[in-house]
C-alpha cells in the first residue's frame, strides 16, 4: 500500500472539508470545537508523560480515545450523525470523579493551578476543556449538538479539576490556596 502525504493543499485558501465532503470556512464553529478538542488531547498527552498513578493514566487513556469519537462526531455536518456518548459514558467520569474525590481531604479554600508540574498540566486540561465546552454551546447556537456530548464536556472539566487535586496529594505536595489580597 502506498504511503499518503500529509497535505494536500485543498486548505490553502481557508477552507477545509467536514466529514461528508461539505467544505467549510476554517474558522467555522465547528472547526473551532473540534480544534480544541485536539489541543486538549495534545495537552493530556502531555499530562499522561507527567503521571504515574496507573489508575489516572487508565482514565486520561479513556478520554482521549472519547475525545477522538467526540470530535469526529463534531467533524460530522450531518443532522444525523450520532455522538457514541452515552449515559454509560457519563456516569464512568462521574465514578472516576467520585473516586479520585473519596481519597482528597476537604477543600480549604478556592485551589489556585499549581501544586506540582501533573497538577498543573491537569489544571492546563480543564481550562481547555471548559474553552472546548464552550465552542461546542457556540455550535450548538448554530447546528445540533448531542446533550450528551455538551453533558460529557463539562463533566470531563470537573474530572481534571480532581485529578489536579490528586496529582498533589500522589506526589505529597500542597495545594496552592487562593489569598484574596490585593495587589
Amino acid at each position: 500500500m502506498k504511503k499518503s502525504i500529509l497535505y494536500t493543499g485543498g486548505g490553502d485558501r481557508g477552507t477545509t472539508s467536514l466529514v461528508g465532503g461539505d467544505r467549510v470556512s476554517k474558522t467555522h464553529p465547528r472547526l473551532e470545537a473540534y480544534g480544541t478538542l485536539d489541543e486538549l488531547n495534545s495537552f493530556i498527552g502531555w499530562l499522561v508523560a507527567e503521571v504515574n498513578d496507573p489508575a489516572t493514566l487508565e482514565i486520561l487513556e479513556r478520554i482521549q480515545n472519547s475525545l477522538f469519537t467526540v470530535g469526529a462526531y463534531l467533524a460530522n455536518g450531518a443532522e444525523n450523525a450520532e455522538s457514541h456518548i452515552t449515559q454509560d459514558t457519563i456516569r464512568d467520569i462521574e465514578e472516576a470523579i467520585d473516586r479520585i474525590d473519596g481519597n482528597l481531604p476537604r477543600m480549604k479554600g478556592f485551589v489556585l493551578p499549581g501544586g506540582c508540574r501533573s497538577a498543573a498540566l491537569a489544571h492546563v486540561c480543564r481550562t481547555v476543556c471548559r474553552r472546548a465546552e464552550r465552542m461546542i454551546y457556540r455550535l450548538a447556537d448554530a447546528a445540533p449538538v448531542a446533550p450528551s456530548v455538551l453533558t460529557y464536556m463539562n463533566r470531563l472539566s470537573d474530572l481534571f479539576f480532581a485529578i489536579a487535586r490528586n496529582e498533589c496529594r500522589l506526589e505529597n505536595k500542597e495545594e496552592i490556596i487562593w489569598k484574596n489580597t490585593r495587589l
